[in-house]
């Protein structure tokens, strides 16, 4: 996967925010806070050849069930990709 240009990544006191720079893909320019896991998943979804590869590596920095989080992975990464946020580099996702 590879991040889009049109966001840049903010991390405030409180909160990391994805804030788009112009207009996102869906006419809207809305900030997006992320979670701490969400962070996580965006600052290294370009190191990972495959989702089995993020999940292991969430699961190296969390204690947390498999099940939950490939789940709640799946549906992140699957967001991030129809905000346009990430793009897909490789057929193995």
């Amino acid at each position: 996967m590879k991040q889009s240009k049109r966001y840049i990544k903010r991390a405030t006191a409180q909160e990391v925010l994805l804030i788009p720079i112009g207009t996102s893909v869906d006419g809207g320019d809305d900030m997006l806070t992320l979670s701490e896991v969400g962070a996580f998943i965006y600052d290294h979804i370009e190191e990972v050849n495959n989702f089995d590869e993020l999940v292991e590596m969430i699961l190296e920095e969390y204690d947390a069930e498999r099940e939950t989080v490939a789940e709640g992975a799946r549906s992140f990464v699957d967001q991030l990709l129809q905000f346009g946020i990430i793009t897909k580099d490789t057929a193995e996702w």
